[in-house]
């Protein structure tokens, strides 16, 4: 290829220079993406930039083959690749870039140019489909030839009229682009289109299908059955995960039709399994989910500088699903084994290095999911021993008797041979000698419990003409007591003393500590050991054992007694439906401290537990140690009842029976489910199985079923272990009948503009057909028909009720019915009201007030009613405190006298008109004390005070 050619040429001539050079490194790589086809006039950019000094130059290959750049259609930018007018013929493939300086080269991540289209849906008409009232189906979509994937949508009748997605009966295959419907309706009926979208990353194009005519045929014989996977129907799912607990981020999706599992991890593969159930039975489906992922570093290489003649190592380490592979490239090309260079996956080794060897070294890892670069850079060094670097000291003090040290490090590669000389001239005698540093008082060994403070001593002598300082070490490590708030504190004294206060000593602070005391010559150092006594450390090593339905054995190894005998030990558990941890019971009752074993009893069968062990002593109580791996109990029969037996209701023929579901402590193992038995009195009892624990009712349909038939009705809960005891047995009706007859007497009086007044003749108690509820009031105008009638219910039996929000001077036909649980009976004969006139609408005018004393007096102008207005009567005047009191004043009124509040406040009064038609709207006032005269509304007086700008 051509540009191997250069990338020789460029070596040979050119050296790259130590500490002022440095091979390229990417800061932008190109990325892959799809270009519309057919868009002629457009341009592709691919972008390429690489730090490096002296500036990189740049090449681009397209599937391996150089790019002729500068010619045809081909421009670079800077390191960028810009195509025009791109075809699919001659430019799909492949990109790669190549940075290129003078320390070597390197290649980019592959990009990879592809085109999108979508064609047009065939022009031909689709075959109308037909669907019965109740039952699920589905339309095909059948897109047309296409790349990338499409993104569905369905269209109702005309654009924009999209399916809703929050629509529960409807869904859309992201898959196929089928749309599926479950339990379809009459007014399902309509034209359907498909609508597919195809998102490019410079453009978006859609396109939808001729119209899927769907017909809903009303069900001549309405039946129920067991729900089915394969078409979508009125049904409850539930997914579980077979293999395993199903993740906790799955959240509520678990009980809807889409399982939401987000950040999807290793830890989520598995068999996943939807189970569609009614009263009549379930059907289940499994899939498998397998998750895979690009490569990802773990470990790369980092840019090194080593000598000649020496050996390099390199590792690079990738995860990623399926297994990633690794492969070598220097400066660009692949390096494969021979000679000095050895290639064993992830780990490179060049033996006897040599000058060529310098340059740009890439790892490669790539599975089919994506590719990875790894870059660094080797340059081997050839330089002769030079001190400038680290001369050596040329006056160096030592302690009389004592040791001293002459560091002798030249700059060199290779490795130099050093040698040490005394030279007679070099030699200076001084006129003293300095004297050794010495501890004079020694650290003392301590024991103290945890949370005390205690001080380690430290003196020392030293030469008088030297400044002398002290250093703490715990275990090797330095401390830092130049920190206030840390546990390590200097106690200031004379030069010569170094103690330590370590305050609240912890656990972790126990160890040996030393003390050094040095100078710029030497130094002296005394150790001590500190022992901490606390609470016990967390046991170690716990198991579970011996699982059954109530109880399991643990096991666990001791922990540390931190100098302190363990006294007992408490075992703590918790279930997978709760996160709280308690205290566990056990046999023994009392674990003693020698103990490394105990059963924990009254556990639920079929439930998930973790355990923890805690020890103690006279200290306290320790840490607990790690939780042990999650368990599931054994199952059992179920042993308790289900609760809120009960029903009654429904359509004619039914027995409808309803309890509470057994939560999931009770249900004690798979395969759970209700056994329901009834009977009329005195009678044979009938069982029924419902499979589900979600179940809560059944219905039981017989033509032979009276109306408010009483039944005895009892239910227990099974498993695949067995069965459980019955609950107390609860009495049930059978579905009521409808009131035969309707109240009599009916009289409907206008109260004002607004409202009315109904009353009638009751009818009589129902006996053998059912219970009756109460009344329903239906009442509609003159010009509309009764089936447009709004319709109010009474609570009880009363045999009178109110109808408010009505409109003024309407003429309104009323009529009354009976009512129970099973609907309405026949309506009354009907009567005729009309609301009265509408009060005025408009508040007094002209309002003003006056306060003497503890007294206001208000005044205002008269209200005069319109002739399609209802006449005054009189006038409300209402003060509003921390309550309401109203004064009726005759209409001839026109002022009022009233009390002040008597704790300086001020008081809210409303005056309205008010007659046969109702209440006039108030004209509101706020009166104070302190406030004299005025004629004013509340916006003025939040004014006067600053509260309302």
């Amino acid at each position: 290829m051509l540009w191997v050619g250069f990338l020789l040429q460029t070596h040979a001539l050119y050296v790259c220079v130590s500490g002022h050079d440095s091979g390229p490194v990417f800061e932008e790589q190109p990325s892959s993406l799809i270009y519309p086809e057919g868009l002629t006039e457009g341009k592709v950019t691919l972008s390429c930039q690489a730090r490096a000094s002296p500036a990189a130059s740049y090449r681009w290959l397209l599937n391996g083959t150089e790019v002729p750049l500068g010619l045809d259609r081909y421009t670079l930018v800077a390191g960028t690749l810009v195509i025009s007018g791109p075809e699919p013929l001659r430019d799909t493939g492949s990109y790669q870039c190549l940075a290129i300086n003078r320390c070597g080269t390197i290649i980019s991540r592959a990009a990879n140019l592809k085109f999108g289209y979508l064609h047009d849906f065939p022009p031909d008409s689709r075959s109308p489909q037909t669907a019965y009232e109740g039952v699920g189906t589905f339309l095909a979509c059948q897109p047309p030839p296409h790349y990338p994937a499409l993104s569905y949508r369905w269209l109702i009748n005309e654009f924009p009229n999209f399916i809703r997605k929050d629509d529960g009966r409807w869904f859309v295959s992201q898959v196929t682009g089928n749309l599926y419907v479950a339990k379809a309706e009459p007014n399902d009926t309509g034209n359907y289109f498909c609508f597919t979208t195809i998102n490019m990353d410079i453009s978006t194009k859609s396109t939808f299908s001729k119209a899927n005519q769907l017909t809903v045929l009303p069900d001549a014989s309405p039946r129920k059955s067991t729900p089915s996977i394969k078409v979508l129907s009125q049904i409850t799912l539930r997914w579980r995960k077979a293999d395993g607990l199903m993740p906790s981020k799955a959240g509520f999706s678990v009980e809807g039709p889409t399982l939401t599992l987000p950040d999807l991890s290793f830890d989520d593969e598995g068999i996943y399994e939807c189970e569609a159930y009614n009263s009549e039975g379930s059907d289940t489906y499994q899939g498998r989910i397998n998750v895979q992922a690009q490569p990802e570093w773990l470990q790369v290489m980092s840019d090194s500088e080593v000598e000649i003649s020496s050996e390099l190592h390199w590792s690079c380490v990738a995860a990623g699903k399926p297994r990633p592979s690794i492969r070598w490239l220097r400066n660009g090309q692949p390096i494969s084994t021979q000679d000095r260079v050895e290639v064993n996956g992830a780990h490179l080794k060049i033996s006897n290095l040599a000058l060529e060897d310098s340059g740009m070294y890439q790892c490669v890892a790539e599975n089919k999911h994506g590719t990875v670069y790894s870059t660094a850079e080797l340059r081997v060094q050839v330089q002769a021993p030079d001190f400038r670097l680290n001369p050596v000291r040329r006056l160096i003090p030592a302690a009389r008797g004592g040791q001293v040290m002459i560091e002798c490090r030249p700059r060199a590669a290779p490795k130099p041979m050093l040698w040490c000389a005394k030279l007679t001239a070099s030699l200076f005698c001084s006129s003293f000698s300095l004297y050794a540093t010495k501890i004079t008082l020694a650290p003392s060994n301590a024991d103290i419990n945890q949370g005390e403070n205690v001080t380690l001593q430290c003196h020392a002598s030293h030469d008088p003409t030297m400044d002398l300082t002290f250093t703490w070490a715990l275990n090797g490590v330095l401390l830092d007591l130049e920190n206030s708030a840390g546990p390590y504190h200097r106690v200031e004294g004379k030069e010569n003393i170094g103690d330590l206060l370590t305050v609240n000593a912890q656990l972790s602070q126990a160890g040996m500590y030393t003390c050094t005391a040095q100078t710029v010559v030497d130094s002296a150092s005394a150790s001590a050991k500190l022992v901490v006594r606390g609470p016990p450390g967390p046991p170690g090593g716990l198991l579970v054992k011996n699982v059954a339905e109530t109880s399991v054995e643990l096991r666990w190894s001791r922990g540390y007694d931190n100098h302190s005998p363990i006294g007992k030990y408490i075992i703590m558990g918790r279930s997978s439906l709760s996160s709280e941890w308690k205290k566990m019971r056990t046999d023994p009752v009392n674990i003693e401290g020698n103990a490394e074993s105990s059963r924990v009893m009254g556990l639920m069968p079929w439930m998930d537990y973790e355990f923890q062990v805690i020890a103690s002593n006279i200290l306290g109580s320790g840490e607990p140690s790690m939780p042990s791996h999650i368990i599931r109990t054994q199952q059992a029969a179920p042993t308790v009842a289900p609760s809120g037996l009960g029903g009654g209701g429904g359509d004619h023929h039914e027995l409808i029976m309803t309890w509470t579901p057994m939560a999931r402590e009770y249900q004690n193992g798979d395969g759970f489910g209700y056994i329901l038995a009834f009977r009329k009195k005195d009678t044979s009892w009938t069982e029924v199985r419902i499979p589900h624990v979600e179940s809560s009712r059944y219905v039981y349909y017989n033509e032979s079923l009276t109306p408010y038939s009483p039944f005895e009705v009892k239910i227990k809960a099974y498993n695949r272990r067995g069965e459980g005891p019955f609950s107390q047995i609860a009495v049930v009706h059978s579905a009521e009948e409808e009131p035969t007859v309707g109240p009599l007497n009916i009289n409907a009086t206008a109260l004002s503009a607004f409202e009315i007044q109904v009353s009638w003749e009751p009818v009589q108690q129902l006996s053998a057909s059912g219970i009756l509820r109460g009344y329903e009031i239906r009442y509609w105008r003159q010009h509309e028909r009764e089936a447009a009638a709004d319709r109010v219910r009474t609570a009880g039996l009363e045999p009178t009720a109110r109808v408010s929000g009505l409109r003024p001077s309407t003429r309104y036909h009323v009529a009354v019915l009976a009512y129970n649980s099973a609907g309405t009976g026949p309506p009354s004969p009907r009567t005729t009201v009309t609301t009265r006139k509408p009060p005025p609408n408009r508040p007094p005018g002209n309002v003003s007030w006056k306060a003497h004393g503890s007294w206001v007096t208000v005044r205002w102008d008269h209200v005069t009613a319109m002739h399609n207005e209802s006449a005054v009567l009189g006038y409300k005047v209402s003060a509003v405190k921390h309550f309401t009191s109203t004064q009726f004043l005759d209409k001839a009124k026109s002022s009022v006298t009233l009390p002040l509040p008597k704790d300086n406040g001020y008081v809210v009064l409303e005056i309205r008109s008010w007659g046969e038609g109702g209440d006039g709207p108030a004209h509101e006032i706020i009166v104070s004390r302190d406030s004299g005269e005025q004629s004013a509304n509340i916006s003025d007086f939040l004014s006067d005070r600053g509260i309302l700008e």
